[in-house]
């Protein structure tokens, strides 16, 4: 796996809002379990977030953010790739971003990050209707780990929150550039499984975190 995995994490710019660290705050709460003293740790972070608190990024958020930053990109959260495994990627798409989080389970089978992803949009894949929106953050994705993903020895599940694309490769009328990302695509043994939003945001928040222009 590429050094590179973490990027997306490593590139969080520093929150400068609430919304902000709301975002990062959703992100982290997914993967607690592999913290300790988590509570503790992101406890100026939290404090930000309460009504009528003034927004005041201090000493201290900034040393829990970046602790929790070098945690998320690190044992023991960032799993090392088991190319036996069967393989599990989160897509999300926001106007201006496509993201990803590839996970596997452990012996424990508990679901752990392997690598993260997220990427802007060019001024012209900003334009694109909301399924072909989505459906670029799987081609994005397939794109940043398709080294990991052809030859898999199980079939990928792609979950995402769009429910429209779970029949996408059945589709028998499609646009050029679906055509295209279809036949890219058809290299690889997956199924897209649509999970609602709000089960899950892990993505969804590496979507946030980047600013958008």
């Amino acid at each position: 796996m590429d050094p590179q995995k973490a990027q997306a994490v490593v590139d969080w710019e520093t929150p400068t809002c609430v919304k902000d660290i709301q975002a990062f705050i959703g992100f982290a709460n997914f993967y607690q379990r592999f913290v300790q003293a988590f509570s503790k740790v992101v406890a100026p972070l939290i404090a930000l977030v309460q009504k009528d608190v003034l927004f005041q990024w201090t000493e201290d958020c900034q040393k829990a953010y970046d602790l929790l930053k070098k945690w998320f990109t690190t044992a023991p959260i960032l799993a090392h790739f088991d190319p036996t495994k069967e393989i599990i990627v989160e897509t999300h798409a926001s106007d201006w971003v496509s993201a990803g989080i590839l996970s596997q389970y452990s012996v424990n089978n508990i679901l752990r990050p392997v690598a993260f992803f997220s990427k802007k949009r060019s001024a012209q894949e900003v334009n694109y209707k909301i399924y072909d929106k989505e459906l670029l953050a799987i081609i994005r994705a397939f794109e940043e780990w398709q080294p990991e993903l052809e030859g898999s020895a199980f079939p990928i599940k792609v979950i995402t929150d769009y429910q429209n694309l779970e029949y996408f490769m059945s589709a028998k009328q499609l646009f050029r550039r679906q055509a295209r990302w279809s036949e890219f695509l058809s290299r690889f043994n997956f199924k897209i499984v649509y999970r609602p939003g709000k089960q899950g945001a892990k993505p969804d928040a590496l979507t946030r975190q980047s600013r958008d222009p």
